[in-house]
């Protein structure tokens, strides 16, 4: 972050150009490249452990080396040589800077001390930056008079930089009463405290498709399958905030995602722009049930309901319902694993209904928070099909009414999320007594 705030800086007052700012950070950001793919080169992981610790990191807000290190897959000294081969971001970019333009170190020096006064940076702030301690800096940027709306902007902050990219700064956080946007895409999260977190695009750019792309591995076709694949980003980081504050004893319901395109949003809210790639997204965060992120919601047509053909030798047949993409690969996956049959895929509660008609499965895992029709719904429905179907339900930390609420209707058993291996297989074992 350091290398685009000090670029985008002299770009602004003229001391280099726009192309040279580029180059610069092209060439810093083809030697400062991820954790995974230095271990990879070197032999010390396998591109599955790659993949594997980056779905933890989209369950658990840590660190890849944290938990390449938790699954005893790298070690201490290993994670710190594979951290000095990624290398200094300050003294990259001083590099990348001497190389691609006409600076030289005395006056690169000289703009900093500029650069610091300008923006009031101490000079913790500024030892922070050069590092791109993202913990250290979130209070900087970030810093809001609920804890919680830092403490969510953060958590934001560093997805953005897991899984989107590295070329990317923050400005800072302001408190406004109205925003229009061309496209919204967002989550409430009620229960100790009225949240909402919501992107926004504030004008036709790319940012959202950045995000997109990059955060789903997937090209997105069009703006229905771009607004849907922040929609999944922003659960992601509204899952992990929830779980997280479970354990401070705080309770959240995560509400349906939603969108709008071409409207504003009202109220008293805290917004916090992004630059991703030199494109603008805008971080709104409220901490009150007043904020009206928009007047009409926008509905996606987009279907990823999907079907599969089942193993003659499985364990057994499983539907999938969650309106999380992430969630429904990461479960896929880790059944398959264990020998059992995802047979198809919904993605809310009218296609659960519709897709257990169509696929008689043994086994149904049902989340809780979906549009159109919400797993409690499904729920009944389904049992109204089958007196017999076997449902799990996938619940969010901090859902507990909502999971006593289907246990009571015919739930057999719930998971929260993140998932935990383990958990998730004991449960589905317990269930199907297999």
């Amino acid at each position: 972050m350091f290398s685009q705030l000090f670029g985008t800086y002299l770009v602004e007052k003229q001391i280099i150009t726009k192309d040279e700012y580029r180059a610069a950070i092209e060439k810093q950001l083809s030697v400062r490249v991820k954790l995974g793919t230095i271990a990879i080169a070197d032999g010390l992981l396998s591109e599955e452990d790659v993949e594997m610790i980056n779905q933890l990191q989209m369950q658990f807000d840590k660190r890849f080396g944290d938990i390449a290190q938790e699954k005893g897959l790298l070690t201490a000294e290993q994670i710190d040589a594979l951290l000095a081969k990624q290398g200094n971001p300050y003294m990259q970019f001083t590099q990348s800077l001497t190389e691609c333009t006409e600076l030289t170190a005395t006056v690169i020096d000289k703009t900093l001390a500029a650069f610091q006064k300008e923006h009031g940076f101490s000079d913790a702030d500024m030892t922070a930056l050069k590092a791109d301690d993202l913990d250290a800096l979130i209070p900087v940027f970030a810093c809001a008079a609920n804890p919680l709306i830092t403490e969510l902007a953060g958590l934001v902050v560093r997805n953005i930089n897991r899984f989107v990219s590295r070329d990317f700064y923050i400005g800072r956080i302001r408190h406004v009463k109205s925003l229009p946007y061309s496209a919204l895409a967002g989550q409430k999260l009620t229960g100790s405290t009225n949240l909402c977190l919501a992107l926004a695009e504030e004008s036709s750019d790319q940012a959202f498709s950045l995000i997109a792309d990059n955060f789903s591995g997937v090209a997105q076709n069009d703006a229905a399958d771009t607004l849907d694949a922040v929609c999944e980003f922003i659960n992601v980081n509204n899952g992990l905030f929830a779980s997280d504050q479970s354990e401070h004893d705080k309770e959240f319901e995560l509400e349906p995602v939603f969108a709008y395109k071409d409207q504003s949003v009202e109220g008293d809210f805290h917004i916090l722009p992004i630059f991703i790639e030199d494109h603008k997204v805008t971080l709104v965060i409220a901490d009150n049930d007043a904020v009206k992120p928009g007047t009409t919601p926008y509905h996606s047509s987009s279907n990823e309901k999907k079907v599969y053909e089942v193993s003659a030798d499985a364990k057994g047949s499983i539907l999938v319902v969650d309106d999380s993409r992430m969630s429904r690969v990461i479960l896929k996956n880790l059944l398959e694993e264990e020998g059992y049959s995802v047979v198809a895929e919904a993605t809310n509660g009218e296609e659960a209904v519709e897709m257990f008609e169509q696929h008689p499965v043994d086994l149904v895992t049902l989340d809780i928070t979906m549009p159109k029709m919400d797993g409690i719904e499904a729920l009944q429905k389904i049992l109204a099909i089958n007196a017999d179907a076997k449902v799990i339900m996938i619940t969010a930390a901090g859902q507990q009414s909502k999971v006593l609420e289907a246990l009571k209707y015919g739930a057999k058993q719930f998971i929260t999320k993140p998932f935990e291996k383990d958990v998730v297989l004991n449960s589905i074992k317990e269930v199907l007594g297999k």
